[in-house]
């Protein structure tokens, strides 16, 4: 008889110079060879080229590091040959690409961070449906997951990652990811992180991670200066008169934002049945923002009910409005704005409605706290931002302190005198 042809196996750990970090060091990766057929992974270990010893693929020297490098690679090695000698006595042959996976615990029954995120996904869509989330939201965890695939093909050479690669250096690689290679904002980089700080949360509630891999990562979202209209310019869009009907139906939709701080989401849901009659016997809008969930309680001026008049029984289903989508409302508002002359060197989307409003009461004296409760923040925290941008308001409250030193003053100047 022939005899069984015995499949060759073969570990062997390499530094990937080309990919070095900003430290200076370099990753150490490892090559699983069956056959003739490699597959490789991160060791997630890295050290100084230097020190590495090409002809035994091990961390050179005896110091207290290269011992504890090494014995880390001996224990990847053994983990390796282990499952190795479990799949031959299980299924006879084995192939590169399984052997990776069973070490990586990637193997089919097994729940995958991605498998993870899958499901994840599914069950968010269902709350979209249901209208318990934002389907903004939504399209922002589907870029987060594709960044994701893309950095664990790119660092871990797979199309899935076990639960046990997500941990500190991960999210930081991450990181560097997002920012250097796909040269990200800073700012774009900190809403993906708290998409990622969520499933990660989820994952450690369910007993799928064992510990938190944010708790070295540190991130803060960049304060930027929030465009805003004045009073003065306000007032010139208030009184435009625009030649078309579907923009002066924009143009009336961000004033209302403007007067009530209602984002355009909300407002394009805005129904009869938000309008109420509070304890003070006047019209509120009484709504939880598409966005957070969060109550938003706005007193009705007269403005905004004027608006709501001119267009009554212009919309189904019990909406104010009827809506154009939000693309549409920014090329209105842009062609609107060039013909005003204080607005032509201003960039006026929709949102800026929503800032215009925050900036515009509390430049009139409405109290921090009572401003955020309008605008259904969740965190006062983000309603201060308006108030760290307004000079106006600055100079009004040093206008009145001012008044406190007229005494004094008069004592001065005749001093002086």
């Amino acid at each position: 008889m022939e005899a069984t042809k015995r499949s060759t196996f073969k570990v062997l750990f390499y530094l990937k110079k080309n990919a070095p970090k900003k430290n200076g060091l370099v990753p150490i990766m490892c090559r699983i060879t069956v056959n003739g057929k490699q597959s490789t992974f991160s060791a997630k270990l890295d050290i100084s080229a230097s020190a590495w010893d090409l002809k035994y693929g091990r961390v050179s020297g005896k110091s207290k590091e290269a011992q504890s490098l090494n014995t880390r690679l001996d224990s990847i090695r053994l983990g390796i040959e282990r499952c190795h000698s479990k799949i031959m006595d299980s299924d006879g042959s084995v192939n590169s690409n399984k052997l990776k996976d069973v070490f990586l615990g990637m193997d089919s029954g097994e729940l995958t961070f991605f498998k993870f995120y899958d499901k994840f996904l599914l069950d968010f869509e269902k709350k979209v449906d249901s209208g318990l989330r934002a389907y903004g939201t939504l399209g922002k965890y589907k870029s987060l997951l594709i960044h994701l695939r893309s950095f664990a093909l790119s660092k871990y050479k797979t199309s899935d990652i076990p639960f046990k690669t997500i941990d500190c250096e991960f999210i930081q690689e991450f990181d560097y990811y997002l920012r250097n290679d796909q040269s990200l904002e800073h700012n774009t980089i900190w809403v993906y992180k708290i998409g990622l700080t969520t499933l990660c949360r989820l994952a450690i509630s369910r007993k799928h991670l064992s510990s938190n891999p944010f708790s070295e990562y540190k991130n803060t979202k960049k304060d930027r200066d929030r465009g805003y209209l004045l009073r003065s310019e306000l007032e010139q869009l208030v009184s435009f008169e625009c030649a078309k009907k579907k923009d002066e139906l924009v143009k009336d939709l961000f004033v209302f934002s403007c007067f009530t701080g209602l984002s355009y989401s909300d407002i394009k849901g805005l129904k009869k049945s938000n309008i109420q009659k509070f304890f003070d016997g006047k019209e509120w809008i009484i709504i939880r923002r598409k966005k957070t969930s969060t109550s938003s309680n706005v007193m009705l001026l007269d403005i905004p009910k004027m608006i709501i008049n001119k267009y009554e029984g212009f919309s189904k289903n019990g909406l104010l409005f009827p809506v154009p989508a939000n693309n549409n409302c920014n090329e209105s508002l842009n062609k609107i704005s060039q013909l005003i002359s204080c607005l032509e060197n201003k960039k006026v989307t929709f949102h800026l409605a929503r800032h215009t409003f925050a900036t515009l009461f509390l430049s009139e004296g409405v109290p921090l706290e009572s401003l955020s409760k309008m605008m259904g923040h969740k965190n006062i925290a983000t309603t201060q931002i308006y108030a760290k941008i307004l000079n106006e308001k600055v100079g009004k409250d040093m206008g009145k302190v001012a008044e406190n030193f007229k005494e004094m003053e008069s004592s001065f100047n005749s001093q002086i005198k």
